[in-house]
């Protein structure tokens, strides 16, 4: 059976031919994931190439793939800005001081994408990136219970202090009204919302921001995607059909805001008895990988169902062993398709 170090070992022998050394030390190839049955898959950004060296990299990587003993079936999914071309630049944020808008949504509540958004700004942070944690569920901030922030957001020079926790600076609409009251605005409203605390906050200098929506597919969505035009949004879902309908429109929505979709995330994927290490799937299994694939978008990674993320999250702390092992993975492959 093939193992990830053979295929890492393959791909130092590509050079990228944009220079810089080969396609990992330059970080083109990334996420890759190497499955039982040999099946090889890998994110290949291809932005700043033409067309004809973009295809010719593909195969080159492919074939070194294939090479390694044990690979059945090299998946190589590409990401690029829209029609890149040799002189083609980065896109600058909308936002002064901050490099990238990224983010996390989902088609339905209750698939934990306030957890892997949180996650995903700790992970980018260990990765050596200055990183905003924006919660932008308005109606149902949960950033200050994952990150332990209690009382409300202070005001200095007429900005916003964001809180600092774990390394990441954090911004909710629940640091700045009555927790045990709901918050009930109009979606213009709720929108407006949204603008105020990415604009009017003391960010700083800041490599990415994180933004944490609402479910489902409404004003703050198109608000975010029409006015701060973020670089790319990573959709939440579990392996469970309902989830997987809302999922595939949520990915749909940004397609039709020309809001590039990084990837999908399937979380609550699986887990395994603490007692007698019995796995199950009780919400399915490989779901939104399948979904993902069906799309033509990225999978970036699967979350286990485990006590230990549940407790994390629940004590404000980042995740850690397997489950943070994973979100480190998503993050490099989110760092390599924006640009940081």
């Amino acid at each position: 059976m093939a193992v990830k170090n053979d295929v890492m070992t393959a791909l130092t022998a590509v050079a990228d031919p944009a220079g810089g050394g080969t396609v990992v030390e330059t970080g083109r190839a990334a996420g890759v994931v190497v499955k039982d049955d040999g099946t090889v898959g890998l994110v290949l950004a291809v932005d700043g190439l033409d067309k004809t060296t973009a295809e010719r990299l593909q195969a080159t990587v492919e074939a070194a793939v294939k090479r390694v003993p044990g690979v059945s079936v090299a998946r190589i999914i590409l990401t690029a800005d829209r029609a890149a071309t040799p002189t083609a630049a980065p896109k600058a944020s909308t936002v002064p001081g901050i490099r990238k808008l990224v983010a996390v949504a989902s088609g339905k509540g209750g698939v934990g994408k306030s957890t892997v958004a949180a996650n995903l700004a700790f992970a980018l942070a260990r990765a050596g990136q200055t990183v905003g944690l924006l919660d932008a569920d308005i109606y149902g901030p949960s950033v200050p219970t994952l990150l332990g922030i209690e009382g409300r957001a202070r005001v200095e020079n007429d900005k916003l202090q964001p809180e600092v926790r774990h390394g990441i600076k954090a911004l909710s609409m629940g640091m700045m009204t009555d927790p045990n009251k709901a918050i009930v605005w109009r979606g213009p409203m709720a929108s407006s919302a949204l603008v105020q605390m990415v604009e009017q906050c003391d960010w700083g200098a800041l490599d990415v921001l994180v933004i944490d929506l609402p479910p489902g597919t409404g004003d703050v969505q198109l608000t975010l995607a029409q006015k701060l035009k973020p670089d790319g949004a990573l959709i939440v879902s579990t392996p469970q059909d309902l989830a997987l309908i809302d999922a595939r429109r949520a990915v749909a929505m940004f397609g039709e805001v020309n809001v590039r979709v990084l990837g999908v995330v399937e979380n609550m994927a699986g887990y395994c008895c603490p007692n007698c290490g019995h796995v199950s799937d009780p919400f399915g299994h490989g779901g939104a990988e399948k979904e993902a694939e069906a799309m033509g978008v990225p999978f970036l990674g699967r979350i286990p169902l485990q006590m230990a993320v549940r407790t994390a999250s629940e004590t404000a702390q980042p995740v850690s062993g397997e489950p943070a092992a994973i979100f480190d993975e998503i993050a490099r492959g989110v760092i390599v398709t924006v640009g940081l």
